[in-house]
């Protein structure tokens, strides 16, 4: 198998970065894609009593293991499962591992912090932000929200909406996210539909290279 086409959803709480994920993952085909959150590489707290971790920012690249997600993401890349931790946001600390991901032709990964890491960018292949004003995002996507439901765990399944009047640029992480490919656009799903035209142009280009 070769390397998998790596795209990266980045954007802020309530953006639509789930709803953006599952909308490209239908549109290329869910067996053809991986998904790995970068939500569940939150630093494990369990060494700080309760009131110290509650305390904490967790709105700054630090408080990420940045480490172990960069390993996890070289080694899909080199076309090995990964196992990613399991983290619950209401005792900030993890909890075991999560299921296995295997990879696939496409890694979809999401996070707010995703694309701050340089060596995370380096390693994408593509990289969407939602750019998505304070007033249209969705409130019930918060880190506060997520501690409060019964969800132990970091899910790119969760239950999100794409806000109508989100504002989203895509760009190419091969050309250092300043050159934007498609802005000022409404609406996730046709989003979605452009960034799958992309990824399926790059695959189909790859498989030409491999074959020569």
């Amino acid at each position: 198998m070769s390397a998998p086409f790596v795209v990266g959803v980045a954007g802020g709480s309530g953006s639509g970065k789930t709803a953006l994920c599952r909308a490209l993952a239908g549109a290329l085909g869910p067996e053809r894609v991986a998904m790995l959150c970068h939500d569940a590489y939150y630093r494990d707290r369990s060494e700080l009593p309760a009131a110290e971790r509650a305390a904490l920012n967790y709105d700054v690249p630090d408080a990420l293991d940045t480490p172990l997600f960069l390993e996890h993401l070289r080694a899909l890349r080199a076309g090995l499962p990964a196992r990613p931790p399991r983290y619950c946001f209401s005792t900030h600390r993890r909890i075991g591992e999560d299921a296995v991901v295997e990879p696939r032709p496409v890694l979809l990964m999401e996070g707010i912090l995703l694309l701050h890491e340089a060596e995370a960018r380096r390693l994408l292949d593509l990289a969407l932000f939602l750019d998505v004003p304070t007033r249209c995002a969705w409130p019930g996507a918060s880190r506060a929200t997520r501690a409060s439901a019964d969800a132990p765990t970091a899910r790119c399944s969760r239950s999100s909406r794409p806000p109508s009047a989100a504002r989203t640029r895509l760009r190419r992480a091969d050309q250092g996210l300043r050159r934007p490919v498609l802005s000022n656009v409404g609406r996730v799903d046709r989003v979605a539909e452009t960034a799958a035209g992309v990824v399926r142009e790059r695959l189909a280009r790859r498989r030409v290279v491999e074959a020569a």
